[in-house]
């Protein structure tokens, strides 16, 4: 039962969304704030329960489509392993308790929670994923909003250069993530009718357009001291992942897909280091704040 749980609201996407709150928080706490373990707290569970929540409703939504496809078919609805209406209630629940957790946080975490749900539930799981090629481009938005709603538990001016870098790596990390599961699932998703870009065209052009959003993406990391403040840790950890990432790319394009996990973990790897390289800076003007 705690499986079936798990695989419902899909923990591993999860962690990844508790871990992308921690960094937008981090990121906009004051160094001449008292730091507040209860209020970070709050935090984390306002997103836990809404991504849970916004996650397990996608399945009760997609129960046809799950069932269609191979790998989606285990899924504990799609498998008949949780009754749908059992599971309806249970991401309604979580979506109301993560709001509500986000409202007592502030308007602004609220509101994009609310929009997180509208983006995912709504616009992408009823448009954008099966109507449109490109759909992964813009629901790539409500997988980066938690970033911006953590971000906006300590700071309402989400527009400033650390929320919008913080944002970007997000947003352009899942693209060509997706766009690589997608490739080896092409099959799947042709099978359910869902038209991905890899089931659409030709392979080549899947590669050029994952090509392009990793170098836009590797483009805001190397970018990131326009963005935030940055010293010596930027040169270790952010540059060596750069190397990687495009010597595993190259990798994968001449193995015409076929050795796709290298560049998927570095891709995985580096969207955590590129969130977390300026943290450690902010923590050390916060620590000096304090020995002051």
């Amino acid at each position: 039962m705690l499986k079936a749980y798990f695989d419902l609201t899909k923990i591993g996407i999860v962690i990844f969304v508790i871990l992308s709150g921690v960094a937008g928080y981090v990121t906009s706490f004051s160094v001449e704030s008292v730091f507040d373990g209860f209020h970070l707290g709050l935090v984390l569970a306002g997103l836990y329960f809404l991504s849970s929540g916004s996650l397990a409703l996608n399945q009760y939504q997609e129960i046809q489509l799950d069932s269609k496809m191979k790998r989606t078919s285990s899924r504990p609805i799609a498998a008949g392993k949780l009754n749908p209406i059992f599971a309806l209630i249970i991401s309604i629940n979580f979506i109301f308790l993560g709001l509500l957790f986000l409202a007592f946080i502030s308007l602004e975490s609220f509101i994009l929670g609310v929009l997180t749900i509208i983006l995912y539930n709504g616009i992408y799981t009823y448009y954008w994923k099966p109507k449109w090629v490109y759909g992964a481009i813009p629901g790539a938005i409500p997988g980066a909003l938690p970033v911006t709603i953590a971000y906006a538990a300590n700071d309402s001016n989400i527009f400033k250069g650390d929320s919008v870098y913080l944002f970007l790596i997000l947003f352009l990390w899942q693209i060509p993530h997706f766009w690589v599961l997608a490739l080896k699932y092409k099959d799947d998703y042709a099978q359910g009718g869902v038209p991905v870009l890899p089931s659409m065209v030709p392979i080549e052009k899947t590669f050029q357009q994952i090509i392009i959003y990793t170098i836009l993406y590797i483009a805001v990391a190397i970018a990131s001291p326009w963005f935030v403040h940055t010293s010596f840790f930027y040169l270790i950890f952010v540059l060596p992942f750069v190397f990687f990432i495009i010597k595993s790319l190259i990798t994968y394009v001449k193995s015409s897909a076929q050795q796709w996990m290298s560049f998927f973990m570095w891709l995985n790897f580096s969207m955590l280091t590129f969130l977390f390289v300026p943290i450690f800076d902010r923590w050390k003007l916060i620590l000096s704040a304090f020995e002051k």
